[in-house]
């Protein structure tokens, strides 16, 4: 365990004076995603490590920033706990503070909730070199709660995160999932259907005409669940591989050999769940799907323009993320209406007015 942050205020405050911005990183596992940031000294969080406490009948965990988020992981297996938003490690070295800052969730988002929801109080450095504190430890503590939140995938453009209290949950008594052969539009259709049904559905993912759906909780509500949805039951070492794979995003469809025809990019889509199928009539070019939250997420390799894929995400209600910075040019989100923008703006000079953190990481100008 080690308490860096009176190191990290002296660098910020260096950083200040030099006029040097600073790229915030832990492991440096998601440098490939939000804008690309570079040329600048990085300021890692990475040996700034430790679990504060944890009060497993409570259900809090705080922990610095620098912690990973395997050693979290054990330390709550250990008292049959987790975390409850699966947040995607992309490296045994990702750290609790560049999962809130990313913002990023796994399978269980719509289900469970996101990072954000699970976030009870923080305390960053801010772009003067102050200490802040926000929140608490418990959910009826609101004071500054909504800062805590905004720091949840802010991609380190308003402040350097040094500590987190988060709120965690038990594991599910038993877990089963259910497989079905289905058409992308039969897949959306059936879980939405589902969906409004008291059903303990904590997953869903569809890909190449078969549908996945995670059952978790009481035993009885699963095993009642499984007689109701039908389906061929999944293996449970073959259904855990999926969905850690799913959370950690080294299932097949996010390798290498998706992105090896033509120049395609990783594309997220944040849409409506009953939206419809995107098929060759909505989007031009070779495209490969992945469908999770009941169709509210569907990830897409295509070789379509960024131009496309946006008019798409947009026509269907929603928007569009290019996943990895690697072929991007400008933003790879959507770009912010002038009012929003300006409430960014008016963020940034708040918690950073010499604009030294992460410069254009979240959007240009910021």
């Amino acid at each position: 365990m080690a308490d860096l942050t009176n190191e990290f205020v002296t660098q910020i405050k260096e950083a200040v004076a030099q006029k040097r911005p600073l790229i915030i990183e832990g492991s440096g596992s998601k440098r490939w995603y939000g804008n690309v940031v570079a040329g600048h000294r990085t300021l890692s969080t990475a040996g700034h490590t430790g679990i504060l406490d944890y009060d497993p009948a409570e259900l809090v965990l705080t922990a610095r920033a620098g912690t990973t988020i395997a050693e979290l992981e054990k330390g709550l297996a250990d008292r049959g706990q987790m975390l409850p938003f699966e947040p995607p490690r992309y490296s045994s070295e990702s750290t609790l503070g560049g999962v809130i800052a990313a913002g990023l969730s796994g399978p269980a988002r719509p289900y469970a909730g996101g990072v954000r929801d699970f976030v009870l109080g923080l305390h960053i450095v801010d772009g003067k070199g102050d200490v802040l504190k926000f929140g608490g430890q418990v959910m009826k503590n609101v004071a500054g709660y909504d800062v805590s939140r905004l720091m949840t995938g802010s991609l380190g453009v308003l402040g350097l995160i040094t500590q987190v209290s988060l709120k965690v949950l038990p594991v599910s008594l038993a877990q089963s999932t259910l497989c079905f052969a289905l058409s992308e539009a039969a897949a959306i259709h059936q879980v939405n259907a589902w969906s409004a049904k008291p059903l303990p559905i904590t997953g869903s993912v569809w890909h190449q005409g078969v549908l996945n759906v995670r059952l978790a909780g009481a035993r009885a509500a699963v095993a009642s669940a499984e007689q109701q949805l039908g389906g061929t039951k999944l293996a449970p070492e073959v259904a855990a591989k999926l969905w850690l794979d799913l959370q950690d995003q080294t299932h097949a469809f996010f390798g290498s050999a998706s992105a090896m025809v033509g120049q395609r990019s990783l594309w997220r889509l944040s849409l409506p769940a009953i939206a419809p199928a995107i098929d060759a009539a909505l989007i031009p070019g070779a495209q490969d799907q992945l469908i999770e939250w009941g169709g509210a997420q569907r990830w897409l390799w295509s070789d379509a323009s960024p131009e496309a894929i946006r008019q798409l995400a947009r026509s269907l209600g929603g928007h569009a993320v290019l996943f990895n910075n690697q072929h991007a040019v400008g933003d790879v989100f959507d770009k912010l209406p002038p009012p929003l923008l300006a409430i960014h703006q008016r963020l940034k000079n708040t918690f950073d007015p010499h604009g030294i953190f992460n410069p254009g990481r979240l959007c240009q100008g910021l």
